[in-house]
């Protein structure tokens, strides 16, 4: 594919992951008031606690916290291109652990209907490009 042919694609995947995780957040904020998987903060740390059955209740509130900071810091990294490459591992990485975490607690059924399993691929993808268009990376000319 020439670089003219990536460029949407490549942007379009940016945004789709940082929508994706940013919606995300919003929910657990409340902000989604219809068709709110958690619709606020303690249902959010009430299911992460059932994802992190195995840690210490601290640890898995922590986690709560930790996830909701890299949620959101990783997304707005990916919608400026800054520092992508960084961003999408970073989201790969988090998208790979609560697939996981989601597969051992729930069943294997969650995190394909939930789709984490393509979003963690697509970041993965987005993580390996060479150049990243429509970028404050391109404009400096850094990856």
């Amino acid at each position: 594919m020439t670089d003219k042919n990536a460029q949407f694609p490549q942007l379009f995947l940016r945004i789709a992951l940082s929508v994706t995780m940013l919606s995300a957040v919003a929910d657990r904020f409340g902000l989604w008031s219809e068709n709110a998987a958690w619709g606020n903060w303690g249902n959010f740390e009430a299911y992460t606690r059932k994802l992190t059955f195995f840690l210490p209740e601290s640890l898995s509130t922590f986690s709560a916290y930790a996830a909701t900071f890299f949620e959101i810091l990783f997304p707005l990294m990916l919608l400026l291109g800054w520092k992508t490459r960084i961003a999408a591992f970073g989201a790969g990485f988090l998208l790979l652990v609560f697939a996981l975490s989601m597969t051992i607690a729930l069943g294997i059924k969650a995190p394909l209907d939930y789709s984490v399993w393509v979003g963690c691929s697509g970041a993965f993808l987005l993580a390996v490009q060479q150049k990243y268009f429509f970028s404050i990376d391109q404009l400096t000319n850094k990856l």
